[in-house]
């Protein structure tokens, strides 16, 4: 009966890795259960949910992390940040129709969004407006050269009705129109964003510059505020067909955006399958950024064709639509 039993050796369970992994968990979690809640919540949340697809990265490291830690709460965590991340990432909103690129409609036009960066970015516009021809336009960031530019002899041709108010930096915008338009009273905000009723080929249509200030640290309410300005402009048009457009600092992971398209407005990416390509910042944009330009559309409207833009002297993208009205 002599003779000692062999001992068996202690796991290393590395308590460095289990603390990164824990850390990184805990700092997805709280946006994605503010997620779940559909809530914005304080600063840094919005921030982060503006990149939620990318938490796959750290979520991926915080379970290796967990596995060569040895610890089994960890590992089960990183399961559950995964899953809410997969389930987050489905596209929030309806496809296009089957059918509809093929179906007769009333009108068929097209649509331009872009955010100029303070007018940085007005050549690769123009460009734009003499290539493709949309017939329909929603500048965001036009400043007063932009504005200028816009009120030339070429452009006035090519869309002889317009809305454009030049400003300083940041705050100058405009709608061009190659089909008469009225003006409408704008939605209220920091930065300009006008509105209009446009003649489509003898159907009315409603349309409405997008550009809430962004959400910064001191500045979630003054965003906040003016999404929900855009919800209600949204909530209250009526049976008019309306097309919401331009850059909403906002992604479809943030609460105070899904608000307006649940009342019944439509991503014109999304519907074309593209609701997760990124718009900003266009330095990293693809692959790595958030969509935050958007084309917004009521029933009967549907986009049947679309893509982005990349230009020179501005941080986004910008949305090119074939829009039809049925």
């Amino acid at each position: 009966m002599g003779g000692s039993a062999r001992t068996r050796p202690r796991t290393r369970r590395h308590p460095v890795l289990a603390f990164f992994a824990g850390l990184f968990l805990l700092v997805l979690s709280v946006p994605l259960a503010l997620r779940g809640a559909d809530m914005d919540g304080p600063s840094p949340v919005p921030q982060l949910l503006a990149f939620l697809p990318w938490f796959l990265v750290p979520a991926w490291l915080a379970l290796l992390a967990a596995a060569f830690a040895r610890r089994p709460v960890l590992l089960v965590w990183a399961v559950a940040v995964l899953a809410a991340t997969g389930w987050f990432l489905q596209p929030y909103g309806d496809d296009a129709p089957s059918g509809a690129k093929d179906r007769p409609s009333k009108a068929r036009f097209r649509l331009l969004t872009a955010n100029l960066e303070y007018g940085g970015a007005t050549p690769a516009l123009l460009d734009t407006l003499r290539r493709e021809r949309p017939q329909l336009v929603s500048v965001q960031e036009c400043d007063h050269s932009c504005a200028k530019a816009l009120r030339s002899r070429e452009m006035r041709e090519a869309y002889p009705h317009r809305l454009i108010v030049g400003g300083d930096g940041a705050d100058g915008s405009a709608l061009l129109s190659s089909y008469p338009l009225s003006s409408e009273h704008k939605v209220p905000g920091r930065l300009s964003m006008p509105g209009a009723i446009v003649e489509v080929r003898g159907h009315r249509v409603r349309i409405q510059v997008a550009h809430p200030m962004p959400p910064d640290f001191s500045g979630l309410a003054t965003w906040r505020r003016e999404l929900g300005a855009l919800r209600a402009y949204a909530e209250r048009r009526g049976d008019l067909p309306t097309i919401i457009a331009g850059d909403f600092n906002s992604t479809q992971d943030h609460a105070a955006f899904r608000a307006i398209l649940d009342t019944g407005m439509h991503d014109a990416a999304r519907m074309l399958g593209q609701s997760r390509t990124p718009t900003w910042p266009s330095v990293t944009a693809p692959p790595l950024g958030a969509q935050i330009d958007h084309i917004l559309l009521s029933k009967p409207l549907v986009p049947v064709d679309g893509r982005f833009l990349d230009y020179p002297g501005t941080d986004h993208r910008a949305f090119l639509a074939d829009i039809k009205l049925f």
